[in-house]
């Protein structure tokens, strides 16, 4: 018989992590374990406010299936039984874990992929006076990719951006507005951006307001973030955005990440995976999703004070694919 058990836990994070949004000093995570004889499989996720969910709720939602699991649900069963979000990320990442356990084969080759290899991920600078984002840049300029949390559009944002470029010449650029600026805003800052060799503007505009985007030419590919969530409302993005950025937190777990990725492709959207700022439990079945993506985004252990043990292995920007001991 499984049986669920699921904790909240927090890991303090290095400073804080500001965004348009605001500003946190821990990240707050749920973990579910579910066991099956003898062996436990885990899956972390993070609770977001902005998508109306609390720690208290994904934790009582997690273990509101019991039941269904001690009964042997399928991952195929959860995706049926629980919305896409956090709570079914948790689980799905956990039932993935132990199956992988139980067939003593690893998750990748359960789900029919080729081998992972390591790849490189953008490092994140936090929303800050541009200044102190130079400063920042500077300090991590050796990294290929950064990326770049603005604030709400006009001059300021562009002063970050030429004052990270100064800082980090030779980086490849993401910037991310987190829905933060107006419609008026996006061309004449794609305009500039392109200037300074930015190469891609993550969720510029809040969700709601996305379909005034319909038709710009943007010298700058856009990429759809909180915009973007599984596989219904994928087609609506076509003609919007180049790009979709695949998050297990939004899809509800690797399961309809795997898919989420088919069918962008399919529908000619390139992929960015992003992650929370999490450990690297969280991390490690993103991993698996990353492979196919055009750019990678797994940073979140970095930001944090100390991540768990055993943790995924970075070198730099390189981030290797989780051993066995971690997950999957």
């Amino acid at each position: 018989m499984r049986e669920i058990s699921a904790e909240i836990q927090s890991w303090p994070i290095s400073g804080a992590f500001t965004i348009s949004r605001g500003a946190k000093t821990e990240a707050r995570v749920v973990v579910a374990r579910v066991s099956e004889n003898g062996l436990t499989g885990q899956g972390e996720c993070v609770p977001y406010a902005r998508y109306g969910e609390n720690e208290k709720d994904v934790l009582a939602a997690i273990k509101g299936q019991q039941q269904a699991i001690a009964d042997g649900m399928s991952r195929e069963e959860l995706q049926r039984a629980m919305p896409r979000g956090a709570a079914r990320n948790a689980l799905d990442c956990a039932l993935w874990d132990l199956e992988a356990k139980l067939a003593c084969k690893p998750a990748w080759e359960l789900a029919s992929l080729t081998a992972p290899r390591a790849l490189t991920t953008a490092y994140t600078l936090c929303l800050a006076a541009p200044d102190d984002m130079r400063e920042a840049a500077a300090k991590a300029a050796k990294r290929p990719i950064l990326k770049l949390k603005l604030g709400q559009g006009g001059d300021e944002d562009v002063a970050r951006v030429e004052a990270v470029r100064a800082g980090a010449p030779n980086a490849a650029l993401i910037v991310d507005a987190n829905e933060g600026w107006k419609p008026e805003d996006v061309l004449p800052l794609a305009r500039e951006f392109a200037r300074l060799g930015v190469s891609l503007i993550e969720q510029p505009l809040p969700a709601k307001d996305d379909e005034v985007l319909r038709g710009i030419e943007s010298p700058v590919p856009l990429c759809a973030d909180e915009s973007a969530h599984g596989l219904e409302g994928m087609r609506r993005l076509v003609g919007l955005y180049d790009f979709v950025n695949v998050k297990l937190d939004k899809t509800g777990g690797l399961t309809e990440a795997l898919a989420v990725i088919r069918c962008a492709k399919l529908r000619k959207l390139r992929v960015m995976v992003g992650c929370m700022v999490a450990t690297s439990l969280a991390m490690a079945p993103a991993m698996l999703v990353a492979q196919q993506a055009d750019y990678v985004d797994l940073d979140g252990p970095l930001l944090l004070a100390k991540d768990r043990e055993p943790a995924l292995r970075y070198e730099g920007s390189l981030v290797y694919p989780p051993e066995r001991e971690l997950w999957g």
